[in-house]
């Protein structure tokens, strides 16, 4: 029998990519479809590639009170957007919020799939991690959890995709002619993703992330995250390796890897690949993680986690090759 799954926010980025996920996947059944400027239209709309037999499914508007039947619902809404309306969904029904606002809120599972899997099996409620974090977390996890490094005074320079800021942008800078030819830091000091990750540092050490230093740029390309983080510690790169490798060994989805990564190398995947390099003398780590913005840093994680709700395997649907170039 099949697993009957919804999407909320189905017009923008990251509901796109999960219903293209979704439609070749062996076990779930994409039967809902809501958005709020797209309402109305039918899926082949909005997309004119996808299959056939998605193809005629309307995209209605979205109201709790008018869902259909589900097993599973995707929630890809703005931070702020999601809360309320999502408390009145049904217990029966589990639920993957994509977007930010249920990350590290009781009642709800954290879903940093590759590190914490078991944690999330047979949990109802499941707050996916950001895209930076996504990258940033699964790099820093084995180094974290091994003490190798100081949870303290991480710096965190953060490379991203046009994608990441969504469908709209939220206003023009994010257009062709603002964007190309030009790199931007953005969210100084105050960004989004910062109380998460350092919440997640300190679940992971048991220390404190006082002095945790994050800055995003934008650059010109439509997806990808790339993050190098600057710690402390005395480890050697050797050391760092191992400790990952170790540590996400069995893990389907964790590429470690001797080299600095590049962003190519996950694009329409579910991958993460992380690396490091270490100068002991120096007392300094620098940790490095990539993963598509769209993919591991969104819809990817949250099949993988949906997966793990529903006693699925974890690679259900996910195991697609990046796509080269």
């Amino acid at each position: 029998m099949s697993i009957r799954v919804g999407i909320v926010g189905i017009s923008g980025f990251g509901g796109g990519e999960a219903m293209r996920l979704l439609a070749s996947h062996p076990a779930f059944e994409l039967v809902y479809a809501a958005g709020e400027g797209s309402a109305g239209s039918r899926l082949v709309d909005r997309f004119p590639g996808v299959p056939a037999k998605l193809g005629g499914l309307m995209i209605e508007k979205w109201d709790t009170a008018t869902l259909p039947k589900l097993d599973v619902l995707f929630a890809s809404l703005p931070t702020g957007s999601s809360a309320e309306a999502l408390a009145r969904v049904s217990k029966e029904v589990k639920i993957v919020d994509i977007g930010g606002d249920h990350r590290h809120t009781e009642g709800w599972a954290y879903g940093l799939a590759d590190v914490w899997p078991d944690q999330i099996m047979g949990r109802t409620r499941i707050a996916n991690p950001g895209c930076f974090p996504a990258a940033t977390l699964t790099a820093l996890a084995p180094l974290l959890t091994n003490k190798l490094i100081e949870p303290g005074n991480i710096v965190i320079d953060a490379k991203t995709g046009i994608s990441g800021a969504g469908r709209g942008g939220g206003d023009s800078k994010f257009g062709y002619a603002e964007s190309n030819e030009n790199l931007v830091p953005y969210g100084l000091l105050k960004h989004v993703h910062m109380p998460e990750m350092a919440k997640t540092i300190e679940r992971l050490s048991g220390g404190s992330a006082t002095g945790l230093v994050f800055t995003p740029h934008l650059v010109p390309m439509t997806r990808g995250v790339l993050v190098t983080m600057y710690c402390r510690g005395s480890a050697t790169t050797e050391q760092c390796i191992d400790a990952a490798r170790a540590f996400y060994a069995g893990r389907a989805f964790v590429r470690v890897t001797d080299r600095p990564p590049q962003t190519k190398w996950a694009t329409g995947s579910n991958l993460v690949f992380v690396s490091y390099a270490a100068d002991p003398e120096r007392n300094l780590v620098i940790a490095m993680g990539v993963v598509d913005n769209l993919g591991k840093g969104a819809a990817g994680q949250a099949v993988q986690n949906a997966n793990l709700i529903c006693g699925l395997p974890e690679t259900a649907g996910l195991e697609g090759a990046p796509v080269w170039p």
